[in-house]
């Protein structure tokens, strides 16, 4: 594994470990920043038990395969987030400091705040042949004080901030076994702290404090290679393996299996940050543009809100006002064209074909145009399944199984109305349709809010015939 891969992963591991630490409007007063944190917390000892924290375990397992065994090591990356308490403190005029719920010194504001400290504990590297007895770390972040004078501009003492940080204290267990011709990798976190350690865990500040936060693992191999366990070349292995409160994927550039991420939140192989991306949004799943629009679109009183609550979301609010007109394009993403058309002339610009290279569609209307709507009429149109003609009106019983969408399990089995056969530029075939049973379909309808199943999700349904007869009375 070169240098060059673990920075590639990093940069999604970051993704992973920022998901959801303050979210849009970036504001403490916001209400969904209210309640902290996000994904993959390990709590202290008992504080899942009492309602005040989370699970204190995190496990994986998964496959690799080493050619030859007494050349293979591995090395276990852990990376979280240490709860740093900032506290805003008034300097009064005999010398005391006071704490204040914010801290204003001329144009400048400090709230008190939780923050997050970034923490990397590297455990190894094990040679893989030596992992067939377990392997047990104990893992020590020490508590920490920061103190931060601030000075009004005359250069006296206006106040501090004081960023205070609780002792943490984990395991790291790695063993190896092997299942037939592959080898199975066994990796757990967990968090030691008692709860007489940190005073009872009696409410979820305390808990918190004392969690490791965003807890994510980076798996990196040398003369091994991690196999797949979202398209597992043996099921049948990949099967065995066990999984708690995460997911593993291969974590390296394509081509690169040589780092697996262990993470809590379920990504695909070889994940990226997109190019366009200009920095962190604390949302993995967002869509840049229409954030960075957005925080432009909040008042000068609102970004200074943002920036007294955190450090990261005044560099969110600088970054969106600093944006070129440039910047906003790139954010814009890029036109892909699915069918590879090399390009399109437009007669009005004055080139001609050899600038461009062909436009001869051979009498076919490019999907583009907007004329080629005119061959397709989703309330008409129809598709066979099972051998019988399925248009707007029929009913069909729907089995969902092409995507991987939890909600989708909660319409197996049920009777829908068709309202439309679609078909894309993919030239892909999608049904749309209302569940009769649903309270709201009629206004589902009126509005055009449908489900989209794929043909080979959905059968005909045919009623069942009832043979009761009706009892004549004499």
């Amino acid at each position: 594994m070169s240098a060059d891969s673990l920075g590639y992963a990093r940069t999604v591991a970051d993704a992973v470990l920022y998901e959801g630490y303050l979210l849009y409007p970036y504001r403490a007063s916001s209400a969904k920043n209210q309640s902290r944190w996000q994904f993959g917390v390990l709590g202290p000892v008992g504080a899942m038990e009492s309602g005040h924290g989370e699970d204190a375990t995190l496990e994986s397992q998964f496959l690799l395969h080493a050619p030859v065994l007494a050349d293979a090591t591995v090395t276990v990356h852990l990376r979280f987030l240490q709860l740093q308490r900032r506290a805003a403190q008034r300097c009064g005029r005999t010398g005391e400091f006071e704490f204040v719920p914010e801290l204003i010194v001329g144009e400048q504001r400090w709230l008190s705040w939780d923050e997050a400290r970034e923490r990397e504990i590297t455990v190894g590297p094990w040679r893989l042949e030596q992992l067939g007895d377990p392997r047990c770390v104990a893992l020590h972040v020490p508590a920490g004080e920061d103190i931060d004078e601030i000075r009004d501009d005359g250069g006296a003492l206006a106040g501090r901030l004081v960023r205070t940080r609780r002792e943490l204290r984990g395991e790291l267990q790695v063993h190896m076994t092997s299942i037939g011709d592959v080898l199975r990798l066994s990796v757990s976190i967990a968090n030691v702290a008692n709860v007489a350690d940190i005073s009872a865990v009696s409410d979820r500040e305390t808990a918190i404090s004392a969690s490791f936060i965003g807890a994510h693992l980076l798996v990196s191999l040398e003369h091994a290679e991690a196999l797949s366990m979202t398209d597992p070349p043996d099921a049948n292995a990949a099967r065995e393996c066990k999984q708690h409160r995460c997911w593993p994927v291969l974590a390296g550039p394509p081509g690169d299996n040589s780092l697996m991420l262990v993470s809590p939140i379920i990504l695909y192989d070889h994940p990226e940050i997109a190019e366009q991306s200009a920095g962190a949004l604390f949302d993995s799943t967002e869509i840049d543009e229409i954030l960075t629009l957005r925080v432009m679109t909040l008042t000068d009183a609102e970004k200074a809100a943002a920036r007294a609550t955190d450090p990261m979301a005044a560099q969110i609010i600088d970054r969106c006002d600093a944006m070129s007109a440039q910047d906003m394009q790139q954010l814009h993403g890029i036109l892909r064209d699915p069918h590879a058309i090399e390009s399109v002339v437009d007669a009005s610009s004055g080139f001609d074909d050899s600038d461009f290279g062909s436009t001869d569609f051979g009498g076919a209307v490019p999907w583009w145009d907007p004329s080629a709507d005119e061959s397709v009429s989703p309330g008409t149109d129809e598709v066979l399944i099972g051998g019988i003609a399925v248009s707007a009106g029929s009913m069909v019983t729907v089995h969902p199984s092409r995507r991987a969408d939890a909600q989708d399990l909660f319409f197996a089995g049920r009777v829908a109305k068709v309202a439309g056969v679609h078909f894309d530029v993919d030239g892909e075939t999608h049904v749309a349709v209302v569940l009769i049973d649903d309270p709201a379909a009629d206004l589902h309808e009126w509005y055009g809010r449908y489900l989209y199943f794929a043909p080979d999700e959905l059968a005909p349904h045919v009623p069942v015939q009832s043979d009761n007869r009706e009892e004549s009375r004499s």
